[in-house]
């Protein structure tokens, strides 16, 4: 007697027998609500190939044959090509690391082509999912295009969605798409999110991002979720050729002497209370115990007082303005980009330099018009915290400044990016403005030691 599979909900019902064939046995589990065996989609792939003549119908998947033809034609660099190429060998399935303006988006529309099957595209912002979108009916005018998200909730061969719009869906539309391209896929392991991929049986799978760890080590999840890392460039590799060239200066600045005993007399404060507690911030659940234990004492509370003030003082040491200040006069011609942890330092840098900021309370309507100057030289320097660390393009900004914030390698390489979009004639540089003798200085230095690692290993 053969198999049926079916869809249920974001899940694989193995219905026909009692008996669950050897070849899958690890993959089901017996549900007797629905007499069935119950299975997560994104082991479709592998439950098709394994049951073989035992599958006697499928009906689980009602995603549809396309015939993808693109019309935007480009001539794809080797690297896009490499990479097209270590994808299709690992079975259209696995993960894609390139540098931000490195054309990640035309390689994930070429695997929508190769694979020719109905395709999702998740990615993490609203200006993510419009580029994806005029892409995608620049390359397939002859399909619908549609997006889920923003206000929208269409039904499309081709369907363009945020990650919180996909995964509040996926339970009904895990069986609609044969190809899933997750873009900045390091956002898929979330709690969250990680149902996108779960719920879906699509066998085609893509991640693309710019820099795949995640501080929770959770990046190691995509390897079941989506597939392989099948293709890996760093911008060094590129540079000069695809990107622009570019320097990385780092300055370092020191605190004044008040700024040093408050900044010392804070620390003290601080690690007191949290070894007094048994709190380490070193650990993953180091920060959410101080919230909350903090959160219960006047202790608590002057300790995170004291934690706020010792940021304030290495993010936004005023050193670091009159080093910023004199970046700017240097490159007085050249677009610039100034990043910072926090929004206060952000509207501070406005007012003190009479430059526009976005962050994401920035109203929609006003940071579009803010970029738009940008880009046509109205604007030639623009603040911002981490809004615009994904998802939009600023091609021919040539300076970038970070003020704060750069101790996660994914977020440094990020804002990178933002300056590295290729201008005949154009060469980059990224200022990274370090406080002396602060935790700001060993986070740096530990993220630098670790890409060394990376480099030479």
């Amino acid at each position: 007697m053969g198999f049926t599979l079916r869809f249920d909900r974001g899940t694989l019902l193995l219905e026909g027998s009692t008996d669950l064939p050897a070849s899958v046995t690890g993959l089901f589990r017996f549900d007797p609500r629905v007499d069935a065996f119950r299975a997560s989609c994104e082991q479709y792939r592998e439950i098709v190939e394994k049951l073989g003549p035992d599958l006697d119908a499928n009906r689980a998947p009602r995603y549809q044959r396309l015939k993808l033809s693109p019309l935007l034609s480009f001539e794809p660099y080797p690297h896009q090509t490499a990479a097209l190429e270590a994808w299709t060998k690992a079975g259209r399935r696995g993960l894609v690391v390139l540098p931000t303006g490195a054309g990640k988006s035309l390689i994930g529309m070429q695997a929508l082509a190769s694979c020719g099957r109905s395709g999702m595209v998740i990615v993490p912002t609203i200006d993510l999912m419009h580029q994806w979108f005029a892409l995608l009916k620049a390359a397939f005018p002859e399909t619908e295009v549609g997006l889920l998200g923003g206000g929208y909730h269409d039904a499309s061969p081709l369907l363009v969605s945020t990650y919180d719009s996909a995964a509040r869906q996926m339970e009904r539309l895990g069986n609609q798409y044969g190809v899933l391209i997750a873009d900045e896929v390091h956002h898929l392991p979330s709690e969250f999110y990680r149902s996108i991929a779960e719920f879906s049986l699509a066998p085609y799978r893509l991640g693309l991002t710019a820099t795949l760890e995640r501080s929770d080590m959770r990046h190691r999840d995509l390897f079941n979720l989506i597939g392989p890392l099948v293709y890996h460039c760093d911008p060094e590799d590129l540079a000069g050729d695809v990107l622009a060239p570019y320097q990385i200066k780092r300055l370092y600045v020191e605190l004044t002497s008040t700024e040093r005993e408050a900044y010392t007399a804070a620390q003290r404060q601080r690690d007191a209370f949290l070894d007094a507690n048994n709190i380490s911030l070193k650990q993953l659940d180091g920060w959410s115990r101080f919230v909350m234990v903090s959160s219960r004492t006047i202790e608590g509370r002057q300790a995170m007082h004291a934690h706020q003030e010792l940021r304030r003082l290495s993010h936004a040491a005023p050193a670091k303005l009159r080093a910023l200040e004199l970046i700017l006069a240097e490159h007085p011609q050249e677009k610039a980009v100034v990043f910072t942890e926090d929004n206060a330092t952000v509207y501070e840098l406005s007012k003190k330099f009479l430059i526009p900021c976005i962050t994401h309370q920035t109203p929609i309507k006003e940071r579009h018009h803010i970029l738009t100057q940008f880009r046509n030289g109205t604007y030639r320097t623009l603040a911002t915290s981490k809004a615009l660390n994904e998802g939009v393009d600023v091609p021919d900004a040539s300076i970038g400044v970070i003020l704060s914030g750069s101790a996660v390698r994914r977020e440094f390489v990020q804002r990178l990016g933002r300056i590295l979009r290729r201008v005949e004639g154009k060469k980059a540089v990224l200022y990274e403005v370090i406080t002396r003798q602060t935790r700001e200085e060993g986070v740096a230095a530990r993220r630098m030691k670790n890409e060394e690692q990376v480099v030479s290993g």
